[in-house]
Protein backbone atom coordinates (compact mmCIF):
# COMPACT_ATOMS: atom_id res chain seq x y z
CA UNK A 1 0.00 0.00 0.00
CA UNK A 2 2.61 2.51 1.05
CA UNK A 3 4.92 1.89 -1.90
CA UNK A 4 2.12 2.37 -4.45
CA UNK A 5 0.95 5.62 -2.91
CA UNK A 6 4.41 6.88 -2.04
CA UNK A 7 6.00 6.68 -5.47
CA UNK A 8 5.78 9.78 -7.64
CA UNK A 9 4.33 8.67 -10.98
CA UNK A 10 6.56 9.65 -13.90
CA UNK A 11 3.60 9.99 -16.26
CA UNK A 12 2.25 12.97 -14.29
CA UNK A 13 3.15 16.58 -15.00
CA UNK A 14 4.33 18.52 -11.95
CA UNK A 15 4.18 22.26 -11.22
CA UNK A 16 6.94 23.77 -9.08
CA UNK A 17 6.13 25.93 -6.06
CA UNK A 18 8.40 28.11 -3.95
CA UNK A 19 8.60 31.40 -2.10
CA UNK A 20 10.85 34.36 -1.35
CA UNK A 21 10.98 35.22 2.33
CA UNK A 22 13.77 37.00 4.28
CA UNK A 23 13.24 34.61 7.19
CA UNK A 24 13.48 31.44 5.07
CA UNK A 25 16.95 29.90 4.73
CA UNK A 26 18.03 29.33 1.10
CA UNK A 27 14.95 31.27 -0.07
CA UNK A 28 15.62 34.68 1.42
CA UNK A 29 16.23 36.38 -1.95
CA UNK A 30 14.91 35.97 -5.46
CA UNK A 31 18.34 34.84 -6.63
CA UNK A 32 18.50 32.05 -4.03
CA UNK A 33 14.97 30.89 -4.78
CA UNK A 34 15.46 30.80 -8.56
CA UNK A 35 18.75 28.91 -8.17
CA UNK A 36 17.06 26.34 -5.93
CA UNK A 37 14.16 26.00 -8.38
CA UNK A 38 16.58 25.31 -11.25
CA UNK A 39 18.04 22.55 -9.13
CA UNK A 40 14.57 21.15 -8.33
CA UNK A 41 13.77 21.09 -12.04
CA UNK A 42 16.94 19.06 -12.61
CA UNK A 43 16.00 16.69 -9.79
CA UNK A 44 12.64 16.05 -11.44
CA UNK A 45 14.37 15.48 -14.79
CA UNK A 46 16.62 12.93 -13.12
CA UNK A 47 13.51 11.22 -11.80
CA UNK A 48 11.87 11.27 -15.23
CA UNK A 49 9.03 13.62 -14.23
CA UNK A 50 7.91 16.39 -16.58
CA UNK A 51 8.26 19.75 -14.84
CA UNK A 52 5.74 22.44 -15.71
CA UNK A 53 5.60 26.10 -14.73
CA UNK A 54 7.03 27.45 -11.49
CA UNK A 55 5.02 29.62 -9.11
CA UNK A 56 6.36 31.97 -6.43
CA UNK A 57 5.03 34.11 -3.64
CA UNK A 58 6.84 36.96 -1.89
CA UNK A 59 6.14 36.91 1.83
CA UNK A 60 7.50 38.66 4.91
CA UNK A 61 6.68 35.68 7.13
CA UNK A 62 5.97 31.97 6.68
CA UNK A 63 2.39 30.75 7.05
CA UNK A 64 2.65 27.96 9.64
CA UNK A 65 -0.25 25.88 8.31
CA UNK A 66 0.38 26.08 4.56
CA UNK A 67 3.73 27.93 4.07
CA UNK A 68 2.15 30.14 1.38
CA UNK A 69 -1.11 32.05 1.79
CA UNK A 70 -4.32 30.14 1.05
CA UNK A 71 -5.38 32.61 -1.63
CA UNK A 72 -2.12 32.24 -3.55
CA UNK A 73 -2.27 28.44 -3.21
CA UNK A 74 -5.73 28.40 -4.81
CA UNK A 75 -4.44 30.57 -7.67
CA UNK A 76 -1.51 28.21 -8.17
CA UNK A 77 -3.80 25.15 -8.13
CA UNK A 78 -6.05 26.67 -10.84
CA UNK A 79 -3.06 27.57 -13.01
CA UNK A 80 -1.53 24.11 -12.52
CA UNK A 81 -4.72 22.40 -13.67
CA UNK A 82 -4.85 24.61 -16.76
CA UNK A 83 -1.35 23.50 -17.76
CA UNK A 84 -2.24 19.86 -17.17
CA UNK A 85 -0.42 19.36 -13.87
CA UNK A 86 -1.82 17.06 -11.20
CA UNK A 87 1.07 17.42 -8.73
CA UNK A 88 2.47 20.41 -6.83
CA UNK A 89 6.16 20.00 -5.96
CA UNK A 90 7.34 22.34 -3.20
CA UNK A 91 11.00 23.34 -3.22
CA UNK A 92 11.51 22.74 0.51
CA UNK A 93 10.55 20.14 3.08
CA UNK A 94 6.94 20.24 4.26
CA UNK A 95 5.75 18.91 7.58
CA UNK A 96 3.11 16.19 7.54
CA UNK A 97 0.37 18.65 8.59
CA UNK A 98 1.42 21.25 6.02
CA UNK A 99 1.27 18.67 3.21
CA UNK A 100 -2.19 17.55 4.37
CA UNK A 101 -3.47 21.13 4.62
CA UNK A 102 -2.21 22.09 1.16
CA UNK A 103 -3.61 18.93 -0.39
CA UNK A 104 -7.00 19.53 1.20
CA UNK A 105 -7.03 23.17 0.09
CA UNK A 106 -5.89 22.65 -3.52
CA UNK A 107 -7.27 19.19 -4.29
CA UNK A 108 -3.96 18.30 -5.95
CA UNK A 109 -1.26 15.81 -5.00
CA UNK A 110 1.47 17.45 -2.90
CA UNK A 111 5.15 16.48 -2.95
CA UNK A 112 8.17 18.22 -1.42
CA UNK A 113 11.86 18.43 -2.28
CA UNK A 114 12.70 15.74 0.29
CA UNK A 115 10.29 13.31 -1.34
CA UNK A 116 11.90 13.85 -4.76
CA UNK A 117 15.46 13.33 -3.48
CA UNK A 118 14.45 10.19 -1.58
CA UNK A 119 12.96 8.69 -4.74
CA UNK A 120 16.10 9.46 -6.72
CA UNK A 121 18.26 7.87 -4.03
CA UNK A 122 16.00 4.82 -3.91
CA UNK A 123 16.27 4.32 -7.69
CA UNK A 124 20.01 4.89 -8.00
CA UNK A 125 21.44 3.05 -4.98
CA UNK A 126 23.43 -0.03 -5.97
CA UNK A 127 25.19 -1.45 -2.91
CA UNK A 128 23.37 -3.21 -0.09
CA UNK A 129 24.51 -0.63 2.42
CA UNK A 130 23.24 2.33 0.38
CA UNK A 131 19.91 0.59 -0.25
CA UNK A 132 19.42 -0.05 3.48
CA UNK A 133 20.36 3.51 4.43
CA UNK A 134 17.94 4.97 1.92
CA UNK A 135 15.14 2.58 2.90
CA UNK A 136 15.53 3.69 6.54
CA UNK A 137 15.38 7.34 5.47
CA UNK A 138 12.38 6.64 3.25
CA UNK A 139 10.45 4.91 6.04
CA UNK A 140 11.33 7.68 8.51
CA UNK A 141 9.95 10.19 6.01
CA UNK A 142 6.74 8.23 5.42
CA UNK A 143 6.00 7.50 9.10
CA UNK A 144 4.59 10.91 10.17
CA UNK A 145 2.81 11.28 6.82
CA UNK A 146 0.80 8.06 6.87
CA UNK A 147 -2.55 9.77 7.17
CA UNK A 148 -1.77 11.58 3.92
CA UNK A 149 -1.35 8.22 2.19
CA UNK A 150 -4.68 7.02 3.59
CA UNK A 151 -7.04 9.44 1.83
CA UNK A 152 -8.87 6.47 0.27
CA UNK A 153 -10.17 5.72 3.80
CA UNK A 154 -11.61 9.16 4.36
CA UNK A 155 -15.04 7.67 5.13
CA UNK A 156 -13.95 6.23 8.46
CA UNK A 157 -16.35 4.45 10.74
CA UNK A 158 -16.75 6.23 14.05
CA UNK A 159 -15.33 4.59 17.15
CA UNK A 160 -16.39 4.27 20.78
CA UNK A 161 -14.31 5.93 23.51
CA UNK A 162 -10.64 5.91 22.56
CA UNK A 163 -11.15 3.28 19.92
CA UNK A 164 -10.51 4.77 16.47
CA UNK A 165 -12.33 4.16 13.24
CA UNK A 166 -11.33 1.61 10.64
CA UNK A 167 -8.88 3.95 8.89
CA UNK A 168 -7.27 5.07 12.14
CA UNK A 169 -6.79 1.48 13.24
CA UNK A 170 -5.15 0.65 9.92
CA UNK A 171 -2.86 3.69 10.17
CA UNK A 172 -1.73 2.64 13.66
CA UNK A 173 -1.09 -0.86 12.36
CA UNK A 174 0.97 0.55 9.50
CA UNK A 175 2.89 2.77 11.89
CA UNK A 176 3.82 -0.23 13.99
CA UNK A 177 4.85 -2.19 10.90
CA UNK A 178 7.00 0.70 9.67
CA UNK A 179 8.69 1.13 13.06
CA UNK A 180 9.47 -2.58 13.09
CA UNK A 181 10.88 -2.35 9.55
CA UNK A 182 13.04 0.61 10.54
CA UNK A 183 14.47 -1.35 13.48
CA UNK A 184 15.00 -4.39 11.26
CA UNK A 185 16.91 -2.37 8.66
CA UNK A 186 18.96 -0.66 11.37
CA UNK A 187 20.06 -4.09 12.63
CA UNK A 188 20.86 -5.10 9.05
CA UNK A 189 22.88 -1.90 8.61
CA UNK A 190 24.96 -2.68 11.69
CA UNK A 191 25.95 -6.03 10.19
CA UNK A 192 26.75 -4.49 6.81
CA UNK A 193 28.89 -1.81 8.45
CA UNK A 194 30.77 -4.47 10.43
CA UNK A 195 31.55 -6.27 7.20
CA UNK A 196 32.63 -3.04 5.54
CA UNK A 197 34.86 -2.14 8.49
CA UNK A 198 36.59 -5.49 8.16
CA UNK A 199 37.24 -4.75 4.48
CA UNK A 200 38.46 -1.27 5.44
CA UNK A 201 40.98 -2.74 7.89
CA UNK A 202 42.32 -4.96 5.12
CA UNK A 203 42.81 -1.87 2.91
CA UNK A 204 44.41 0.22 5.63
CA UNK A 205 48.18 0.61 5.42
CA UNK A 206 48.13 -1.07 2.02
CA UNK A 207 47.22 1.87 -0.20
CA UNK A 208 46.96 5.66 -0.29
CA UNK A 209 43.68 7.19 -1.40
CA UNK A 210 42.37 10.37 -2.98
CA UNK A 211 38.60 11.02 -2.82
CA UNK A 212 36.68 12.95 -5.45
CA UNK A 213 34.14 15.09 -3.60
CA UNK A 214 31.91 17.99 -4.57
CA UNK A 215 28.47 19.13 -5.57
CA UNK A 216 26.27 16.70 -7.45
CA UNK A 217 26.69 16.65 -11.25
CA UNK A 218 30.07 18.41 -11.11
CA UNK A 219 31.59 15.66 -13.28
CA UNK A 220 33.38 13.57 -10.63
CA UNK A 221 32.64 10.27 -12.37
CA UNK A 222 33.86 11.66 -15.70
CA UNK A 223 37.12 12.76 -14.09
CA UNK A 224 37.55 9.31 -12.51
CA UNK A 225 36.86 7.53 -15.80
CA UNK A 226 39.46 9.58 -17.67
CA UNK A 227 42.15 9.41 -14.95
CA UNK A 228 41.74 5.70 -14.20
CA UNK A 229 40.66 4.62 -17.70
CA UNK A 230 37.59 2.85 -16.37
CA UNK A 231 33.87 3.04 -17.08
CA UNK A 232 32.02 4.33 -14.02
CA UNK A 233 28.45 5.51 -14.73
CA UNK A 234 28.45 9.15 -15.81
CA UNK A 235 25.28 11.02 -16.70
CA UNK A 236 24.26 14.65 -16.96
CA UNK A 237 21.88 14.16 -14.05
CA UNK A 238 21.90 14.92 -10.36
CA UNK A 239 22.93 12.00 -8.14
CA UNK A 240 23.94 9.71 -11.02
CA UNK A 241 26.43 8.20 -8.55
CA UNK A 242 25.33 7.30 -5.01
CA UNK A 243 27.77 4.59 -3.97
CA UNK A 244 31.47 5.10 -3.37
CA UNK A 245 33.52 3.58 -6.20
CA UNK A 246 37.18 2.58 -5.82
CA UNK A 247 39.54 2.47 -8.80
CA UNK A 248 43.32 2.18 -9.18
CA UNK A 249 44.94 5.49 -10.06
CA UNK A 250 48.50 4.19 -10.34
CA UNK A 251 49.22 0.46 -9.80
CA UNK A 252 52.95 0.88 -10.39
CA UNK A 253 53.75 2.72 -7.17
CA UNK A 254 54.15 1.08 -3.78
CA UNK A 255 51.76 1.30 -2.09
CA UNK A 256 49.22 1.55 -4.91
CA UNK A 257 47.27 4.79 -5.30
CA UNK A 258 43.49 4.53 -5.27
CA UNK A 259 40.92 7.09 -6.44
CA UNK A 260 37.44 7.12 -4.84
CA UNK A 261 34.32 8.54 -6.46
CA UNK A 262 31.74 9.64 -3.86
CA UNK A 263 28.10 10.73 -3.76
CA UNK A 264 27.57 14.36 -4.70
CA UNK A 265 26.57 17.06 -2.21
CA UNK A 266 23.46 19.21 -2.49
CA UNK A 267 22.03 22.19 -0.62
CA UNK A 268 18.90 21.76 1.48
CA UNK A 269 19.64 18.08 2.06
CA UNK A 270 16.57 16.53 3.75
CA UNK A 271 16.96 15.86 7.47
CA UNK A 272 15.98 12.21 7.00
CA UNK A 273 18.97 11.70 4.68
CA UNK A 274 21.72 13.41 6.65
CA UNK A 275 22.84 10.34 8.63
CA UNK A 276 22.79 8.07 5.60
CA UNK A 277 24.61 10.73 3.59
CA UNK A 278 27.32 10.95 6.24
CA UNK A 279 27.77 7.16 6.31
CA UNK A 280 28.04 7.01 2.52
CA UNK A 281 30.81 9.61 2.69
CA UNK A 282 32.95 7.68 5.16
CA UNK A 283 35.22 6.75 2.27
CA UNK A 284 36.05 10.46 1.92
CA UNK A 285 36.72 10.64 5.66
CA UNK A 286 39.33 7.88 5.28
CA UNK A 287 41.04 9.48 2.27
CA UNK A 288 44.51 10.98 2.44
CA UNK A 289 43.69 13.70 -0.11
CA UNK A 290 40.41 15.41 -1.07
CA UNK A 291 39.97 16.38 -4.72
CA UNK A 292 37.10 18.88 -4.75
CA UNK A 293 35.45 18.90 -8.18
CA UNK A 294 33.31 21.91 -9.10
CA UNK A 295 31.29 22.63 -12.26
CA UNK A 296 32.75 26.00 -13.23
CA UNK A 297 30.12 26.48 -15.96
CA UNK A 298 27.31 26.59 -13.38
CA UNK A 299 26.39 30.19 -12.46
CA UNK A 300 26.10 29.06 -8.82
CA UNK A 301 29.50 27.36 -8.67
CA UNK A 302 30.66 29.54 -5.74
CA UNK A 303 27.57 28.45 -3.82
CA UNK A 304 28.41 24.84 -4.66
CA UNK A 305 31.91 25.31 -3.24
CA UNK A 306 30.37 26.78 -0.09
CA UNK A 307 28.01 23.80 0.33
CA UNK A 308 30.95 21.42 -0.20
CA UNK A 309 32.97 23.25 2.45
CA UNK A 310 30.04 23.10 4.89
CA UNK A 311 29.56 19.35 4.39
CA UNK A 312 33.28 18.68 4.85
CA UNK A 313 33.15 20.73 8.05
CA UNK A 314 30.19 18.67 9.32
CA UNK A 315 32.22 15.53 8.60
CA UNK A 316 35.21 17.03 10.51
CA UNK A 317 37.49 16.56 7.51
CA UNK A 318 37.79 20.16 6.27
CA UNK A 319 41.40 20.17 7.52
CA UNK A 320 42.54 17.42 5.13
CA UNK A 321 44.84 18.33 2.25
CA UNK A 322 42.75 19.47 -0.70
CA UNK A 323 42.98 20.18 -4.41
CA UNK A 324 40.21 22.19 -6.10
CA UNK A 325 39.42 21.14 -9.66
CA UNK A 326 37.18 23.42 -11.72
CA UNK A 327 35.69 21.10 -14.32
CA UNK A 328 33.79 21.77 -17.59
CA UNK A 329 35.96 24.71 -18.67
CA UNK A 330 34.90 23.90 -22.26
CA UNK A 331 31.42 25.19 -21.33
CA UNK A 332 32.80 28.43 -19.90
CA UNK A 333 33.48 30.86 -22.75
CA UNK A 334 34.47 33.91 -20.72
CA UNK A 335 38.29 33.95 -20.78
CA UNK A 336 38.49 36.76 -18.23
CA UNK A 337 36.31 34.78 -15.81
CA UNK A 338 38.69 31.83 -16.12
CA UNK A 339 41.62 34.03 -15.11
CA UNK A 340 39.70 35.52 -12.18
CA UNK A 341 38.76 32.05 -10.89
CA UNK A 342 42.35 30.80 -10.97
CA UNK A 343 43.55 34.00 -9.31
CA UNK A 344 40.90 33.68 -6.59
CA UNK A 345 41.73 30.04 -5.94
CA UNK A 346 45.54 29.60 -6.03
CA UNK A 347 46.90 26.12 -6.79
CA UNK A 348 43.57 25.06 -8.29
CA UNK A 349 43.04 23.40 -11.68
CA UNK A 350 40.81 24.52 -14.53
CA UNK A 351 40.10 21.48 -16.69
CA UNK A 352 37.78 19.70 -19.05
CA UNK A 353 37.32 16.01 -18.32
CA UNK A 354 37.30 15.54 -22.10
CA UNK A 355 40.77 17.05 -22.57
CA UNK A 356 43.49 14.34 -22.24
CA UNK A 357 46.16 16.98 -21.57
CA UNK A 358 44.20 18.40 -18.61
CA UNK A 359 43.52 14.93 -17.21
CA UNK A 360 47.16 13.85 -17.51
CA UNK A 361 48.32 17.00 -15.73
CA UNK A 362 45.83 16.46 -12.89
CA UNK A 363 46.74 12.78 -12.63
CA UNK A 364 50.46 13.55 -12.44
CA UNK A 365 49.82 16.20 -9.79
CA UNK A 366 47.96 13.72 -7.56
CA UNK A 367 50.60 11.02 -8.08
CA UNK A 368 53.41 13.46 -7.29
CA UNK A 369 51.55 14.65 -4.20
CA UNK A 370 51.66 11.13 -2.78
CA UNK A 371 55.24 10.53 -3.90
CA UNK A 372 56.38 13.74 -2.24
CA UNK A 373 54.75 12.59 0.99
CA UNK A 374 56.99 9.54 1.05
CA UNK A 375 60.30 9.49 2.88
CA UNK A 376 63.70 8.43 1.61
CA UNK A 377 65.63 5.67 3.34
CA UNK A 378 69.22 4.54 2.81
CA UNK A 379 69.81 0.92 3.78
CA UNK A 380 72.49 -1.71 3.61
CA UNK A 381 71.12 -5.28 3.56
CA UNK A 382 73.47 -8.31 3.75
CA UNK A 383 72.99 -10.88 1.02
CA UNK A 384 71.80 -13.56 3.45
CA UNK A 385 68.82 -11.41 4.61
CA UNK A 386 66.51 -12.77 1.92
CA UNK A 387 63.31 -11.65 3.61
CA UNK A 388 64.49 -8.04 3.87
CA UNK A 389 65.43 -7.97 0.18
CA UNK A 390 62.01 -9.36 -0.70
CA UNK A 391 60.22 -6.76 1.46
CA UNK A 392 62.12 -3.91 -0.16
CA UNK A 393 61.42 -5.24 -3.66
CA UNK A 394 57.69 -5.73 -3.12
CA UNK A 395 56.73 -2.97 -0.68
CA UNK A 396 58.92 0.06 -1.45
CA UNK A 397 59.85 2.20 -4.44
CA UNK A 398 63.53 1.47 -5.13
CA UNK A 399 65.26 4.58 -6.45
CA UNK A 400 68.69 2.98 -6.77
CA UNK A 401 70.71 -0.02 -5.64
CA UNK A 402 74.41 -0.84 -5.60
CA UNK A 403 76.03 -4.20 -4.99
CA UNK A 404 78.70 -4.46 -2.29
CA UNK A 405 80.91 -7.41 -1.42
CA UNK A 406 78.81 -8.12 1.70
CA UNK A 407 75.36 -6.97 0.61
CA UNK A 408 73.34 -4.38 -1.31
CA UNK A 409 72.99 -0.64 -0.79
CA UNK A 410 69.39 0.52 -1.29
CA UNK A 411 67.95 3.99 -1.60
CA UNK A 412 64.16 3.64 -1.37
CA UNK A 413 61.09 5.81 -1.05
CA UNK A 414 58.10 4.76 1.04
CA UNK A 415 55.37 6.15 3.31
CA UNK A 416 56.24 5.86 7.00
CA UNK A 417 53.26 3.62 7.74
CA UNK A 418 54.39 1.14 5.11
CA UNK A 419 58.10 1.16 5.94
CA UNK A 420 57.64 0.92 9.71
CA UNK A 421 55.51 -2.19 9.25
CA UNK A 422 58.26 -4.02 7.34
CA UNK A 423 60.44 -4.64 10.38
CA UNK A 424 63.70 -3.80 8.61
CA UNK A 425 64.62 -0.58 10.44
CA UNK A 426 67.84 -2.22 11.67
CA UNK A 427 69.29 -1.96 8.15
CA UNK A 428 68.92 1.83 7.93
CA UNK A 429 72.24 3.60 7.55
CA UNK A 430 72.97 6.57 9.80
CA UNK A 431 74.87 9.56 8.29
CA UNK A 432 77.83 8.89 10.60
CA UNK A 433 78.07 5.25 9.50
CA UNK A 434 81.14 4.58 7.29
CA UNK A 435 78.94 2.42 5.05
CA UNK A 436 76.62 5.38 4.49
CA UNK A 437 79.54 7.51 3.27
CA UNK A 438 80.65 4.65 1.03
CA UNK A 439 77.12 4.47 -0.32
CA UNK A 440 77.13 8.20 -1.14
CA UNK A 441 80.28 7.72 -3.16
CA UNK A 442 78.83 4.83 -5.13
CA UNK A 443 75.29 6.03 -5.81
Amino acid sequence: MIDNEYNLATDKKASLVSMICPKFNEHSTEEETLRSLRELRELLRTLGVEAGEQYLQNRKTIEAATILGSGRLLEIADAARLEGSSVLVFDFELTASQARNIKKLTGLAVVDRCHVILEIFAKHAQTREAKIQIEISRLQYVLPRLSGFWTHLSRQRGGVGVRGGEGEQQIELDRRIIRERIEFFKRELVEVIKSRDQQKKKRQNKAVTAALVGYTNAGKSSVMNRMCQVNVLEEDKLFATLDSTYRMLNPDTKPPMILIDTVGFISNLPNTLIDGFRTTLESAMEADLLVIVCDVSDPAFEKHLQVTSEVLKELNIEGKDQIIVFNKKDLLHDEMKKKIILRSHPNSFLISANDPKDINELRETIINYFLNKQHHYDLFVPYDEGSAHSQLESKTNILSRQNHEKGIFYRVRSPDFIFNALGIQRFILAPNDPLWQEMQNKL
